[in-house]
């Protein structure tokens, strides 16, 4: 069996490659996804964190 005949996977080839393909891109796209979801979480209690800070201060001045 030559390479060019694995690769081919008996005329199967584009579909079985394509779905690999398909996969790992998918995969690749959902680490990015989960990454910028998880950035964008972080700022948005930091800055929940930084209101409340400010109405504790403000709090105790009165």
């Amino acid at each position: 069996m030559s390479w060019s005949e694995f690769f081919a996977m008996g005329g199967y080839g584009v579909y079985v490659w394509g779905s690999y393909g398909v996969a790992a891109l998918l995969m690749v796209l959902e680490v990015l996804w989960v990454k910028r979801r998880r950035r964008t979480i972080l700022r948005r209690l930091g800055r929940i964190n930084q209101m409340g800070a400010v109405k504790v201060e403000h709090e105790a001045e009165t």
